[in-house]
């Protein structure tokens, strides 16, 4: 049975909420992969892919707080991990068994709170990720994010299937006015 854990909150750092939480419970066990948890907050989804065997785990976060924060939490767990800052994959140089993103999704026409202010239509920042992760994925990888029915599930799907990647919706969760959905994306076998 899959561990999840509940890492402590951090003053400028985004709490985890409901989608952090749905994340965490789709992930499958990362045993003997490397994984990237891209944009990592607290730190939960790396945190979660160590307890269920990843053998090693990068944090990467644009915010400083952030990464003080995950090593933090890592910390107390008796948890070792590698911490970069980073704008998505500007300053990421190697390849992932795994890829794990909780991108800012709200749409807004201006960013006022960086960790949830997800541009115009809430697709700046997913879009831009959608754009660099394949270069960051090792050939048989799998990527894990979410979403919102309020930024084109539609779209996304169609962007993936542009760079040649599968679109598996491996969890959804219901809220008051959207739908929160965890995607899984894969290259497709020749054929597919």
């Amino acid at each position: 049975m899959k561990t999840l854990i509940h890492p402590e909150a951090c003053e400028g750092v985004y709490q985890p909420l409901e989608d952090s939480y749905l994340l965490a419970k789709a992930l499958p066990g990362f045993t003997g992969k490397t994984v990237l948890d891209l944009g990592c907050g607290t730190g939960i989804q790396g945190i979660t892919a160590l307890i269920n065997g990843a053998k090693k785990n990068v944090f990467a976060d644009k915010n400083p707080l952030a990464l003080a924060c995950a090593k933090k939490n890592l910390e107390k767990l008796g948890l070792e991990g590698e911490f970069v800052q980073s704008d998505l994959f500007e300053n990421i140089r190697e390849k992932f068994d795994a890829i794990i993103f909780n991108p800012p999704y709200v749409p807004s026409e201006k960013t006022v709170y960086p960790d949830v202010d997800g541009g115009k239509n809430g697709r700046e920042v997913l879009d831009r990720f959608i754009e660099g992760f394949p270069a960051r994925l090792k050939e048989k990888g799998e990527c894990f994010f979410l979403q919102s029915s309020l930024n084109g599930i539609e779209k996304t799907r169609s962007l993936l299937s542009k760079k040649k990647f599968s679109a598996q919706i491996i969890a959804r969760e219901k809220l008051f006015f959207e739908e929160l959905v965890i995607f899984k994306a894969q290259r497709k076998k020749r054929g597919e």
